[in-house]
This record gives C-alpha cells, structure tokens and sequence, in this order.
C-alpha cells in the first residue's frame, strides 16, 4: 500500500509499505477515505518530537471503513468508523475511569522504557507519533491497523460526510477537552493563545460552556479572522502587546480562564522566545514556552490555566513564582478522546458544532509531502489540510 514516512527533518514521503495485518483479536483494519494533518504533526516534521526512525507511517487523525475484523473486534466490515488518536484498551485502571491518554496497556511493552524515562510514566499509545508512544503506523496511509477496535473507534452513521465527523478522531475532543478544563463558569472571560485547529474548537467550546467573551490571540489574519465569526474578541500579538491589550480589555482584572493551544513551537520576536529559539537550537533547551509564560502573567488571581498544547521536554524561564502567589490552577495532559467521541458525534449530528468551517484544502494522499510543506509554510491560507486516498485532487 502507499503510505506517508518520515525520513528526517522536513523529509516526508510516500513510500509503498506492506499492508498491514490482523495481530491480536481485537485488531480491525480498516481502508482510510479520509484523514488530515494535524498541528502537532508539524513538531515531527520539524523533528523536535525524539525517538522518530526513518520509515515511521505519519498520520494520527483518520477514518475510513472496516475491511477486515479480528475475532474479538465489535465492529463489522463495512461500518465506517472514525478513530481516536490515542490507542487505549478499555479495561486498565485509568481506562476504567475514562483517563483513556493515560492507559497502562497501549503502549507496547517494548517500547515502555522510552516513556518511562522520559517522563516518569508511560502513557497511551499514540499512532503515527514516535517510538516513545508506541511506534505505531499512522493513518496518512490506505489502510490501517487498528489495535483495541472494540474500544476506540466510533462508528458513523450513514449518509453522514467525512468531513463532518472527522475531526472527533482527535482536534475536536481536544478543543472541547480545553475548554473543559479551563473550568468554565456562566459568564467568564476565556483567553485562548493560538487559533490554529485546537484553538478554533476551545474558542467555539468555551462559548457552549458558557463563556461570556472569548479572546483569541494569534499573529494570523485569517486564523483571527475565523475566531471572530465565533464571536471571539481577537488580537494579533504583532501588531498589540498581549499583556497590556488583554489588561486594557478586562479593566486590569486578566481573563478569568487561559488556555494555551500553542505549545512548544511557540512564534513571535519576543526576548524570551528568541533566547528558547538559540536553546534548542543548540541542544541547551527543547521547548519554546512564550505562550504558557504569557497565559500564566495575564490570568486574573485564583483563575484557571488549561494547557492542551504539546510539549516534550524540558524548560526554564517557567513562571512558577507568578503561578503560585497568584493561586492558579493548571489542567493539561493528551486528550481522553474516547470520553468525549459519542456526545461530539451527537453535537455534530444535531447541529450544535460545526467543524467543517477549519477545512482549507483537500488533496489526495499521493501529494502529502507537498501538503506537509504548505501546512508548514503558509499556515495563514492553509487552515487544515484533509488527504483523501485515491480522490486524484
């Protein structure tokens, strides 16, 4: 089959790779109609996500329908199913309590000491997202093994667009999941640092949750632009200083909830993110924090800091000082998808979110390595780029 591999940094491309296969029971496999790249695929584009080896199949938002079923599967061929971006079993200790990104049997056994060492513990399984979470294939490809498939994946109605429902397999969660998180309360000020996918969908959550007003920060004009026709109030940090726009706007009190969907990769020329940006680059730091740091100095005393974003390792320059006088609180971690996938799914059905509005451009799977670079370098006009196999677009 043909497949999307990394091979190095901002070195992607379509290889032919076996097919996959049934391996345990309760594997399906299914044939891939629709899947998209998603921000955090950038972070291996850019190689800054460790443990990657040439060959890896990319791709961790996806859908298609069953084709073929182990034993144990729940699912039936020809069911269209979207799957989570996190590979849980459904019955450790954390699954049972709906902590599905923190599942004890995900990750391979051989690949647990990565995590462990790493981090302390390991988590989940991811797909198409390095050895340190599994080394499994990815879903930027025609066909995809799918382990635990009696837990994971939602089975999508008939005559319900891909495009529609997509996105439940990991943005749309995670957004909600953020906002969910910022502990949302009827009448609040939510800021929301980034309005790329994630930040799109915590400004549009935060508003069902009961938000008040929502403003969103980015340094793109059509991100910004989509942010607004959600009712969010914006600022472009290269145009306005964040901190004092956001003092100016919420009478010197800061926003009762942050939320940070940027994550380490922060952007912007600012002193502290040029002095990340020199770390990394020299192998003396890893992550580009501006983003948390600003969340952290703006909320309001007592307020709430949730932290979608992705980062991988260690920082410094961390705020911890302005973080415990002023009493906040931080939620943050992989999202729980199969928590939150069937009342999503219900939303989506009935009307109350939209998620095809995020989508710019569709292409077929053959030209992924040319979107790979689009989505990197022009994230203004590419919002979010789906990948459809065989589609010849």
């Amino acid at each position: 089959m043909r497949a999307l591999a990394w091979h190095g940094k901002h070195d992607v491309r379509m290889d032919t790779v076996p097919d996959p296969e049934i391996v345990n029971p309760r594997d399906c496999i299914i044939k891939v109609t629709s899947t998209a790249i998603c921000g955090s695929d950038l972070h291996l584009y850019d190689h800054y996500i460790p443990t990657m080896q040439a060959g890896d199949v990319l791709g961790h938002e996806f859908m298609g329908e069953v084709v073929e079923v182990g034993a144990k599967s729940t699912l039936e061929k020809g069911q269209r199913v979207v799957v989570p971006f996190t590979i849980s079993c459904g019955s450790c200790y954390y699954c049972t309590k709906h902590q599905y990104s923190a599942c004890d049997n995900g990750l391979p056994a051989d690949n647990q000491d990565i995590a462990q060492e790493a981090y302390g513990q390991p988590m989940s399984g991811l797909f198409g997202y390095s050895h340190m979470t599994g080394g499994y294939a990815g879903g930027q490809a025609e066909y995809v093994r799918v382990p635990f498939s009696d837990v994971g994946p939602i089975v999508i109605p008939d005559g319900v667009e891909d495009d529609k429902v997509l996105f439940l397999s990991d943005i749309l969660p995670t957004g909600w999941q953020a906002a969910e998180y910022a502990q949302i309360e009827l009448g609040d000020t939510v800021a929301v640092w980034g309005c790329g996918p994630v930040g799109l969908f915590a400004v549009q959550s935060a508003f069902l949750m009961g938000a008040e007003r929502v403003i969103a920060i980015d340094h793109f004009p059509a991100r910004l632009a989509l942010a607004a026709k959600f009712g969010a109030e914006t600022i472009n940090f290269e145009e306005t200083d964040t901190y004092e726009a956001l003092m100016l706007m919420t009478g010197g009190i800061g926003p009762d909830a942050v939320i940070d969907a940027v994550g380490l990769e922060a952007h912007g020329l600012f002193v502290d993110n040029v002095v990340d940006q020199i770390k990394a680059s020299t192998f003396l730091g890893t992550d580009r924090i501006h983003s948390i740091r600003q969340a952290i100095v703006a909320c309001r005393k007592g307020g709430r800091v949730s932290m979608p974003a992705v980062y991988g390792g260690f920082v410094d320059k961390f705020p911890l000082g302005a973080f415990m006088e002023k009493g906040l609180t931080l939620k943050t971690g992989q999202t729980h998808v199969q928590h939150y996938m069937p009342a999503l799914l219900n939303a989506i059905l009935e009307g109350k979110i939209d998620t095809t509005f995020l989508i710019s451009h569709r292409m077929d799977l053959e030209k992924a390595p040319h979107a790979y670079k689009m989505f990197k370098d022009h994230q203004n006009e590419y919002t979010k780029i789906v990948l459809k196999p065989g589609s010849g677009l």
